[in-house]
């Protein structure tokens, strides 16, 4: 690992000041799972440079809660995975989150990583992560070697010049649900919705969300579900524990009088970013659930493209998301 300057510091204010001073060289710190894990491998290319200097927020407590308003769950962004999967409010009122949170990872990884730092992790891709391989294009190089290499797990929609994919639980679910970010910076804070957060690599490949350099997510914000709603959240994966989602699916609908007249279908492992899939969402509006299953399954995936090797998750993403949808009947 490369040398860095390390703070900690007490106030989003104190973190503000240090984007503002140090920018592009500067990386905030708070679970570590994923960026102190990229430091170690001593990743770099072109335009990828590991920070000089990291900011720790783990001690800024401003960050750290889940608070059940009338309107919406809000939590802030320092708040452990764990504390997420094991409040008893979340898991009665927003099911979804709840799943999507104990599928993450392991529980030591749990309970260290955080809401933020999953939602603001870098993407997978053997390449990407590979310190062997500095000429790919997500570090600012020419080339992607997943095209012609070992490209199983790498994206079928929306890949462009860049097949990595997104590997976060929670983005998929929170999705779902319709949430927002809340993003801090030197002029005040701003709500994006969560759809707007994620950047793919057609729209810039050297980035995989909004943030600039001198900000930084410091919390979500729910709507508070619809009285009819049912929701969902299953993963596939080659291992139970321990392991990124080859295909995984989040669910969300409104049903009255049994007929679909609401519904956010989103996808995690097939695309850099997390996938909302309109046109399945398109098949089930106005109909009922059982009826439309089928056409909702072929239509999520109609603009699938995949490589030599990951050809499968097509129908993995079909079958995930006929097993949710089935569940909800």
């Amino acid at each position: 690992m490369k040398p860095f300057e390390y703070f900690r510091i007490a106030s989003v204010a104190q973190a503000m000041a240090l984007l503002a001073r140090y920018s592009e060289r500067a990386a905030v710190l708070a679970g570590g799972s994923d960026l102190i894990g990229m430091m170690k491998d001593r990743l770099q290319g072109p335009k990828f440079k590991p920070p000089q200097y990291l900011i720790d927020i783990k001690g800024v407590k401003e960050l750290n809660y889940i608070t059940d308003q009338k309107s919406a769950l809000k939590i802030g962004a320092t708040t452990t995975i764990t504390d997420i999967a094991s409040s008893e409010m979340i898991d009665k009122k927003y099911p979804l989150l709840s799943q999507a949170a104990r599928q993450v990872a392991v529980p030591q990884i749990r309970n260290v990583a955080t809401l933020g730092g999953n939602l603001c992790q870098k993407p997978r891709c053997w390449y990407y992560r590979g310190a062997l391989f500095k000429d790919c294009f997500r570090k600012g190089g020419s080339t992607c070697y997943a095209l012609a290499g070992e490209n199983q797990y790498n994206a079928i929609i929306g890949g462009h010049n860049c097949y990595m994919v997104y590997p976060s639980d929670l983005a998929p679910a929170l999705t779902a649900l319709n949430a927002k970010v809340e993003v801090a910076s030197a002029k005040g804070n701003r709500l994006v919705p969560i759809e707007q957060f994620y950047v793919g690599p057609a729209k810039n490949v050297l980035r995989e969300n909004i943030l600039t350099s001198q900000e930084m997510l410091v919390g979500v914000e729910i709507p508070s579900p619809v009285a009819t709603s049912k929701a969902i959240y299953l993963k596939i994966r080659e291992r139970q524990a321990f392991d990124f989602a080859i295909v995984s699916v989040a669910v969300n609908l409104t049903i009255k009088d049994n007929i679909v007249t609401d519904s956010r279908i989103v996808f995690g492992g097939l695309a850099p970013y997390p996938l909302r899939s309109a046109k399945a969402e398109t098949e089930l509006k106005g109909k009922r659930l059982k009826d439309a299953i089928c056409k909702s399954c072929e239509a999520a995936l109609g603009g699938a493209r995949p490589m030599s090797k990951n050809g499968y998750k097509v129908a993995a993403a079909k079958g995930a998301l006929e097993a949710a949808l089935a569940s909800l009947i």
